[in-house]
């Protein structure tokens, strides 16, 4: 396994993007002849980057033992949107960075079921996103997802300056605060989703009806829950429940020793 930092020139986002990349060890699990990697995009939270997932778990031991490639990019805190104050991450994720990424690992998958996508509170939100208004990606998985925004006025942590360069206003956002039902209601393809959040975590309340109005549209969808405040510790955990549920190689007697 080996994990590769690359920077390269973002003509969407016009500046220099940070990625890091989780390579598998074919001489172990994979046919050293194969084309057709597949492949996880695992995004980040609020305040986090490309590094934290590699910094606060055990990613590189729990990754060590499939045939994954593993991609961890950056959306600083822009929610994997097209902001309204003109930087396009959603565009620069869904478009450049998978052929940027083929460029340099060109035996990686470019088929949608063999391509997946997860991430962690605000992550969580980036992965539903993408999955459900793009036909991309064959698995999306949310852990403590911030996929409803209902109570953001109460809870005021963030001005809302902040939230009209994501969104375009907070008074819009408090009127439609799942905007994900919105995209769920546009979507007609098939990804499978997944689900999880603890019992104890301030977002679970809001998982709990969003996934439910999701559930009600027909989508293909596991929630789990159970003991968990939003917290490094159960996200280790629960991506363990995710790479066991992905469709994948995995040498379980490698990933327990």
């Amino acid at each position: 396994m080996a994990v590769f930092n690359i920077e390269y020139r973002s003509d969407i986002l016009d500046l220099e993007y940070p990625v890091n990349v989780i390579y598998p060890d074919k001489t172990r699990v994979a046919n050293p002849e194969d084309q057709d990697i597949p492949v996880l995009y695992l995004l980040h939270g609020m305040s986090g980057n490309h590094n934290s997932w590699l910094k606060r778990t055990r990613l590189e031991r729990l990754v060590r033992s499939t045939n994954l490639i593993i991609v961890l990019p950056n959306a600083h805190n822009a929610w994997y949107t097209n902001t309204t104050y003109g930087y396009r991450y959603f565009d620069a994720l869904v478009t450049e960075l998978p052929q940027v990424l083929q460029w340099f690992f060109p035996n990686m998958t470019t088929k949608r079921e063999k391509t997946f996508i997860a991430g962690l509170s605000m992550g969580g939100y980036g992965a539903f996103k993408l999955a459900l208004e793009t036909n991309a990606f064959g698995y999306a998985a949310s852990l403590s997802g911030a996929l409803s925004f209902e109570g953001l006025d109460k809870r005021n942590q963030i001005k809302p300056e902040y939230w009209a360069g994501i969104f375009g206003s907070l008074e819009e956002l408090e009127r439609h605060p799942t905007p994900l039902l919105e995209s769920a209601k546009l979507s007609d393809q098939k990804t499978k989703f997944w689900a999880w959040c603890g019992e104890q975590d301030y977002l679970f309340e809001q998982n709990n009806k969003a996934l439910a109005q999701l559930g009600d549209l027909g989508f293909d969808l596991v929630y789990q829950t159970g003991p968990g405040t939003h917290d490094w510790y159960y996200w280790e955990q629960q991506l363990e429940q995710v790479l066991a549920w992905l469709p994948v190689d995995f040498v379980l007697e490698e990933r327990l020793s």
